[in-house]
């Protein structure tokens, strides 16, 4: 399939992301709830993810670096770079995950389909200027397209969670996740309608994801759904917020992100409206509380004991302190 121009390509991701970046502020407007900023001035961020030193590795995707935030002081430090840098407003390096104190990259949109020379799929890091590939997502998804509809043949990967033996991917384009063995082979864990899995994250033998919904972004379809590695179907666990763009655990209690408020029936890729993110907690009959409301298009939520780290689209990192005395205890059991 060829594409006249990059905008078109942007516009057919389904669902969320990339217009976001390219029209997300560069300041925040409203100072959120609860919390302080950390970190500013980063370039294309997305995810990241809690190294074995208890920082914060967040991947730039514009730059083609990974950057170190220490989570008490917000400096930083460049930990990688050489990594295949954007060639749309989104992708590039996206997310990380560590397996002991070897740190794995998730790359996409780097591929011929939109206009790169890079391979969409999940890298090593071997040194401060070297990675090499272990999983080729872009090549196994274009020999094995999703079953709904599709404008990106090598799809979309968001999110990247270490499970035993490999890693679980979520494909926002293709409607699935996607299992990776340590020796890079790659199946399909679960697929979906079409509802734009995000941010993933899983405790024991069960895994969650978040699903930002389909246009329009209604508070209905933003969900937290959990699924057995055992090959169970999937479960809806809780909705209400729209645009659902990731989950986490910490001490036994469930998270999600909403990146906010959904503009309407608007076009695909709309953001949602600025300030208005929230830092969710999941609770037991399936509604969420919020804990801290008027982020400014938040995209990945971390946590260091109860504090919360919030990376944004802006580039921003916010910490939000005394997580376990924004709520009552755990609500949620699996």
């Amino acid at each position: 399939m060829r594409f006249k121009t990059t905008a078109i390509i942007v516009l057919a991701l389904t669902g969320l992301i990339a217009p976001s970046v390219a029209g997300a502020s560069t300041t925040t407007s409203v100072r959120p709830t609860a919390g302080r900023l950390l970190v500013s001035g980063l370039s294309g961020t997305i995810g990241g993810a809690i190294g074995p030193d208890g920082a914060l590795y967040v991947p730039e995707g514009a730059a083609g670096r990974i950057t170190r935030v220490d989570p008490k002081t917000g400096d930083t430090s460049t930990f990688a770079d050489g990594l295949p840098p954007q060639v749309l407003p989104l992708g590039g390096a996206i997310d990380v995950a560590f397996v002991g104190r070897t740190a794995y990259v998730l790359v996409t949109l780097v591929s011929a389909d939109v206009g790169g020379t890079q391979v969409d799929g999940i890298y090593r890091v071997d040194g401060p200027h070297r990675a090499t590939v272990v999983a080729d997502l872009g090549a196994w998804s274009v020999a094995h397209p999703p079953r709904t509809a599709f404008d990106v043949p090598t799809g979309l990967q968001f999110a990247l969670v270490r499970v035993t033996g490999g890693f679980l991917v979520s494909d926002g384009h293709h409607n699935r996740v996607l299992r990776v063995t340590d020796g890079g082979a790659v199946s399909e864990a679960i697929a979906f309608d079409n509802v734009v899995p995000t941010g993933l994250a899983v405790s024991g033998r069960t895994v969650y994801v978040a699903q930002a919904g389909p246009v329009p972004h209604t508070p209905d379809t933003g969900k937290v759904v959990a699924f057995r590695r055992n090959g169970r179907p999937a479960r809806d666990i809780a909705s209400g917020y729209s645009v659902m763009v990731d989950v986490a655990v910490n001490d036994d209690a469930l998270y999600a992100i909403s990146q906010g408020d959904s503009p309407g029936q608007v076009e695909p890729a709309t953001p949602a409206k600025p300030d208005s993110g929230k830092l969710l907690r999941v609770k037991r009959d399936g509604t969420f509380e919020v804990l801290v409301d008027q982020l400014n298009r938040p995209t990945s939520v971390h946590f260091v004991d109860d504090v919360a780290l919030i990376v944004t689209l802006n580039g921003e990192v916010w910490r939000i302190d005394d997580i376990d005395e924004r709520h009552g205890g755990p609500e949620h059991d699996e």
